[in-house]
């Protein structure tokens, strides 16, 4: 058993898969053994995360989450703990694992509430067993009562395998009975959760880091074989340093294109974290005059029009504050730059024009893999290139990070918690650093710059994107708590090498 941290990358499976993995593994085991793995396991993580707890509330579902509840509480009473239980199962009636499970726990003692606890004053911990993979189902009547009676404890919560009503394929929340039914009777909101056997890539993107707290995985003994992972958790950047007989031009050109009127801010926000990145020479292309935002300009870049530059041999990143004004110089951007990035407005005017659509798959068709480019939209404009609404996109990022990559033949950075990048016939990526601070004006714009240096300085498309999104993450993790998270602060911190 360890817990997840983000240090290297690893395999996440969807619930096809892990359940390819069960079956793999019991038909190797004897019969009900990766179910007593799997409780042991949660007793002792239990044990672990609450030491001095005296009652522990166990809520069980009808099917294999509640039997490893189940095991778990027939541990925790043998080793001295008050263990509370509500099952609802119903004996005879069931998975056979959890109905060996249930039996067991009635020789040991326990006994079964068919209730949830009036009140949890006396619980010291609530550990949520009730439904697991079996997220996709909606939770109702006594299921809907002991999810708000965990989420309204002032007892920690540890749940098992995922929280429940969170759909371990997408991190999104199971759909409410009712228009309107609230979130404390649809998912459990977890301190900590033990995923078994397998790590989901729920877990770590959409409501999943908001409902899984600190995530720990446990692999209960068994080697994956032959099934390939849904996608994969991202890890930090391996620290290069540059050789001493180096010079700027060895580290890329990176034009930044982009601030139509009233928006310059956002251009020179995405060039100084080009320059911060490690980009030789950083160009700054405003598609109007420069207004106050020129104030802010770093003397290290340079003011350009986009006709002096040769765009074959540079990155592009394009569209930062660039309004309707990007359309017009998208044709020759898409057709001509060595490396490219979408962002922003520019994604708009892709979205709406299929002349430029075609212009990015011909790209495609025709550049090397290194020049393939990237897109970063966040929900609403990946909504718009897939022409649904923002509620589709949320509802299995995955799937439509993945779409619009195979789509653009491009790579696809889809921001928001749990990041994901995706690209043409590749596993894609769940980006495990950052949190709610970067919710702040330009910090988008930031992170489009980054990947464009990483560009610059030579890497692959899809790792530039993957790099780019882990440091820019990491940056606000370990922000100051003193100090307020600026777009400007944080590309400023942007620095390169990445900090070892």
């Amino acid at each position: 058993m360890k817990r997840v941290a983000a240090a290297l990358p690893l395999a996440l499976h969807a619930g096809a898969a892990t359940r390819a993995i069960e079956l793999q593994a019991s038909s190797t085991l004897p019969d009900h053994e990766l179910m007593q793995r799997a409780g042991l396991a949660v007793a002792r993580l239990a044990l672990a995360v609450a030491p001095h707890a005296r009652m522990v509330w166990l809520a069980c579902g009808p099917g294999n989450n509640g039997g490893d509840g189940l095991e778990a509480a027939r541990h925790l009473a043998a080793w001295g703990k008050g263990v509370s239980v509500t099952w609802l199962g119903t004996p005879g009636n069931g998975p056979p694992d959890a109905q060996a499970a249930w039996q067991r726990a009635c020789q040991a003692g326990i006994k079964n509430f068919h209730s949830a606890p009036p009140n949890l004053l006396d619980t010291d911990l609530c550990i949520d067993a009730l439904l697991g993979l079996g997220a996709s189902r909606t939770a109702d009547g006594l299921m809907a009562d002991c999810i708000a009676r965990m989420n309204a404890s002032r007892a920690p919560v540890l749940a098992v395998d995922l929280p429940t009503g969170l759909n371990g394929d997408t991190g999104a929340v199971a759909q409410a009975l009712q228009p309107g039914d609230p979130d404390d009777r649809r998912l459990v909101r977890a301190n900590w959760t033990l995923s078994l056997l397998t790590l989901k890539p729920g877990l770590f993107t959409g409501h999943g880091r908001d409902a899984s707290g600190e995530v720990w995985f446990d692999d209960l003994g068994v080697t994956l074989a032959g099934i390939d992972a849904s996608a994969m958790l991202g890890g930090p950047p391996a620290a290069n340093e540059r050789p001493h007989a180096s010079h700027k031009g060895d580290y890329g050109d990176t034009v930044v294109l982009g601030g139509a009127s009233g928006m310059a801010g956002a251009a020179v926000l995405a060039a100084a974290a080009a320059l911060s990145g490690g980009a030789g020479r950083v160009y700054l292309c405003p598609l109007h005059r420069l207004d106050a935002a020129a104030l802010t300009l770093p003397p290290e870049l340079m003011l350009r029009s986009l006709e002096a530059l040769d765009l074959t041999r540079a990155t592009v990143v394009c569209g930062c504050g660039g309004g309707d004004s990007i359309a017009a110089v998208l044709p020759r951007v898409i057709s001509t730059s060595q490396r490219l990035l979408l962002d922003a407005d520019a994604l708009n005017a892709l979205a709406h024009d299929p002349s430029l659509q075609t212009l990015l798959l011909q790209r495609a068709q025709r550049a090397p893999q290194r020049a393939v480019a990237v897109l970063t939209p966040h929900p609403l404009e990946a909504a718009r290139l897939l022409d649904c609404d923002t509620a589709a996109v949320q509802a299995n990022r995955l799937q439509a990070a993945q779409e619009l990559a195979e789509r653009f033949q491009s790579v696809v950075l889809l921001k928001g918690s749990g990041t994901v990048i995706a690209g043409p016939g590749r596993t894609p990526v769940i980006n495990p650093s950052g949190n709610a601070r970067l919710t702040t004006a330009g910090s988008g714009d930031v992170l489009a710059g980054m990947i464009g240096a990483r560009l610059s300085i030579g890497r692959a498309p899809f790792e530039a994107a993957c790099e780019a999104a882990f440091i820019h993450g990491q940056l606000a993790d370990e922000w100051p708590g003193d100090r307020p998270l600026t777009a400007s602060g944080l590309a400023a911190a942007c620095c390169y090498p990445p900090r070892r």
